[in-house]
């Protein structure tokens, strides 16, 4: 009787956590893509160039792994060829649990994606949680064969063979579209200066000394006033960071741009990197570049170089201002190379992949 119900808890449970991570990351393979980039730069560095040859794969990569990650907790659930499936989830757990220890020991990529923005891990909690994973991947391996299937083998196949075709669909749209659900501090309806504020900033307590005794103050006390700075500290244990922390925005001078940005109606053009840019849907850009009026300012945010944005644009007739952003920065902004946001007064209106560029009737609905 213990080990049915032992047999069943570790069937649904990886089945179902490998469902729930493969869905979460199947709302934005973009997501995983640049994941996948981080760790393949950070092993080209550390175990050879030879990695290098994966990057301008990741996307594929990682659309391929998210799917069979969906497919293996299925195939969990209804015991579906529990042999083979079983060798697969072992072989990916180790090679997983090597992959956070390897993050978390040595520091090298803060986050792992695996559970994409929805549940934000760092290195050691996703290495904790592959820990306890494996012992019940383990647990189904040692006994894969006492597993039967929930269904016959013609039904079986129907099931698993749906699920894999739906799934490269839904992951294939969210691609050439953008994320179904935004988990980003970027999403429609959120201020980005509100985001850059954390709810509980932190207090300093500073200590000085004066005459020879020991003074402590939230205040910085000036030395003119006789006080000698000794030390300073944060009090308040629950102080938090703000969702966001890098946004920042300058013009080709170097001038910061930031807070103007957040003034008034904002169309913002993201292109996070102009050599890999989509141009195809780039008349439809540039008429809405030039069709939105005086009541709303478009302008470029890329993190090209002066000199490559400056031949990007006269190539292709973007007759608009343009600013520098961190590429990290506009790729957690929209999913899209180039893609499209609207602000007003630093809340996001809308955003648009480069396959859905709006018209300018609309962007200037949303306005008004």
């Amino acid at each position: 009787m213990l080990n049915k119900i032992i047999d069943v808890f570790s069937r649904v449970f990886v089945g179902g956590l490998f469902i729930f991570s493969g869905l979460i990351k199947l709302n934005d393979p973009i997501g995983t893509k640049i994941k996948l980039q981080e760790y393949f730069d950070v092993f080209a560095t550390d175990f050879g160039s030879f990695f290098e040859v994966f990057i301008p794969f990741a996307l594929p990569i990682g659309l391929f792994l998210i799917v069979l990650e969906v497919v293996l907790g299925v195939a969990a659930l209804i015991n579906y060829k529990m042999g083979k499936a079983t060798w697969i989830l072992l072989v990916l757990m180790v090679f997983f649990t090597f992959l956070t220890f390897y993050s978390a020991y040595f520091n090298k990529v803060t986050d792992c994606g695996c559970f994409g923005d929805a549940i934000p891990l760092t290195p050691w909690q996703s290495f904790y949680k592959d820990l306890i994973l494996i012992v019940f991947v383990l647990h189904l391996f040692w006994h894969r064969r006492r597993f039967e299937p929930m269904l016959r083998t013609r039904p079986g196949h129907f099931v698993i063979g749906g699920v894999t075709v739906i799934s490269f669909i839904v992951g294939i749209y969210a691609i050439q579209h953008l994320p179904y659900i935004d988990f980003r501090p970027y999403k429609i309806g959120n201020s980005i200066p509100a985001e850059m504020i954390a709810d509980e900033p932190p207090i300093l307590e500073y200590v000085f000394t004066k005459d020879g005794e020991t003074v402590t103050s939230q205040k910085y006390l000036m030395p003119d006033e006789g006080y000698e700075y000794v030390s300073s500290s944060i009090v308040n244990e629950k102080a938090s960071t703000p969702a966001i922390t890098d946004y920042q925005v300058v013009d080709p001078d170097g001038n910061d741009y930031t807070q103007e940005t957040f003034q008034g109606a904002k169309l913002l053009f993201i292109f996070y990197d102009t050599k890999k840019a989509d141009t195809y849907e780039i008349d439809e850009i540039r008429a809405l570049m030039d069709g939105v009026g005086n009541q709303i300012t478009p302008l470029v945010l890329t993190s090209a170089g002066i000199s490559e944005f400056e031949t990007f644009r006269h190539q292709h007739q973007l007759a608009v201002e343009y600013y520098l952003a961190d590429a990290t920065v506009l790729k957690a902004m929209i999913r899209s190379n180039p893609g499209v946001m609207l602000l007003k007064d630093g809340i996001v209106l809308g955003k648009w992949h480069n396959n859905d560029v709006p018209s300018a009737d609309e962007i200037k609905a949303l306005i008004n």
